[in-house]
């Protein structure tokens, strides 16, 4: 099977090569007797390892399974259940190896029974890939990475296509590099930041689990652990891709340049947000407002800016340098009392004197209401157009809007107090005078 492709492009000489050379090596296999042997030692392996593993794996499973219990050795018990999948194509391959040495030593050739035990581990990989990866990203990797290696693995091309990408050089502008370098840095970054994400994930959640630290340290804490793994991912990935690391302190200065001019805001907000984490004069959990009118309970601050979450849903972007550099009422909505008052008038007909003891009581009944620092008092504003004015004063602990809705329960409070004391609350009314008289009828 020879035919004349010397006038095609390289590429296609170069595929019919290699396709040349497999029906070689598939004719030499197809007429070789310890070529058969080792096909039937692959078949026989595959099929022991089949019935060993129907008969292994359910008693594993019920040896390892912990169930629902919540033991020590638990978690890790289920982590190790989860890869039973890969008994088969494992102990297909085991076998297949102990095998090996009996046929190298009868025929003096093992090409067919090294093909068979790079197959089972491609079946291995699918195993895993399939059955056993549930992160998508990582499922994304092995389907599209994995597999792939591992199927030009098994054909033994691997060393072949390694060689072929070396050798291949992309120049961008001044600088070359080869294919290899490529595919090595995008399967090494993926995986490096995955894991950097999955260790961040991690770190973080261990942190916040700590109480005892202040929640602006605990803030800290995080971010930094963030910049550290990123920083060694970002460096790891570097070294792996063969770029010198030397190199990189050319790219700090620029750095440095570039925040001297254009980056002056990132990096005042970045550093106004390590000192507004370390003083803790605002952290998640505050109700702040400040000077431009945003106001809001912190629900996450980021290196750059500290996000607000308003009582209707929405969320305000405010940088960290408008906590330093401008004046901020924090109303620590983390359990801090906070004061206010709820105003209301009666009739001048009402003997005023009656009135603050009436209203103390029953603003003291509400189970929010608090009796430190001070309990709720009653204060005699003026004395107004339609009646006498009034405010009680009381203390609670959080904010009065939201979910919490104070001032209109205390309102109630009030008004069911002065109906049952028969106190009037009185309306508008107004005295009309009509000079001269109402004119007569019929006149």
């Amino acid at each position: 099977m020879a035919f004349d492709i010397s006038t095609q492009p390289e590429i296609i000489q170069q595929a019919y090569g290699y396709a040349l050379q497999g029906w070689e090596l598939a004719l030499t296999w197809l007429l070789s007797p310890a070529a058969w042997s080792q096909f039937a030692l692959l078949v026989l392996a595959w099929l022991l390892a089949g019935l060993i593993t129907r008969r292994l794996r359910p008693a594993l499973a019920q040896l390892i399974d912990p169930g629902a219990s919540q033991a020590l050795f638990s978690a890790p018990r289920r982590f190790v259940l989860q890869f039973l999948p890969l008994i088969s194509p494992l102990l297909a391959y085991a076998l297949t190896g102990i095998g090996e040495s009996i046929v190298r030593s009868l025929f003096d050739s093992g090409a067919v029974i090294a093909f068979g035990k790079r197959l089972f581990l491609l079946l291995a990989a699918r195993a895993l890939v399939r059955d056993i990866i549930t992160d998508p990203f990582l499922k994304l990797m092995g389907r599209y990475i994995l597999l792939p290696i591992m199927a030009i693995y098994t054909l033994g091309l691997l060393d072949t296509v390694n060689a072929a990408l070396t050798e291949t050089k992309v120049g961008v502008g001044n600088i070359s590099f080869s294919l290899i370098t490529l595919v090595r840095g995008v399967i090494a970054g993926s995986i490096l930041f995955w894991l950097g994400h999955w260790s961040n994930t991690q770190t973080s959640a261990l942190i916040k689990q700590n109480q005892e630290m202040r929640p602006s340290i605990r803030q800290l804490l995080i971010k930094t652990a963030e910049f550290a793994i990123f920083g060694i991912a970002f460096l790891l990935l570097m070294n792996i891709i063969g770029v010198d690391l030397s190199t990189l302190a050319v790219l700090g200065g620029a750095i440095g340049v570039g925040l001297g001019f254009g980056l002056q805001k990132i990096a005042s907000n970045f550093i106004s947000g390590v000192i507004l984490l370390v003083e803790g004069q605002a952290t998640v959990g505050d109700y702040v407002e400040l000077d431009g009118g945003e106001r809001g309970k912190i629900v996450k601050m980021t290196a750059r800016a500290a996000i607000l979450e308003t009582f209707d849903g929405r969320w305000i972007v405010v940088p960290n340098e408008d906590f330093i550099t401008t004046r901020v009422v924090n109303y620590s909505d983390s359990g801090s009392a906070n004061r206010y008052e709820a105003p209301f008038s009666v009739s001048y007909d009402t003997d005023i004197n009656l009135v603050p003891a009436i209203i103390e009581a029953a603003v003291s009944t509400h189970p929010e209401v608090l009796d430190l620092p001070y309990p709720p008092d009653c204060e005699l504003r003026g004395f107004g157009d339609n009646g006498i004015d009034f405010a009680v004063e009381f203390w609670v602990n959080g904010l009065d809007d939201g979910a919490n809705k104070y001032t209109s329960d205390v309102l109630f409070l009030i008004w069911n107090a002065l109906k049952d004391a028969n106190i009037e609350i009185p309306y508008p009314q107004r005295v009309v005078e009509i000079k001269g008289g109402l004119p007569q009828a019929g006149a």
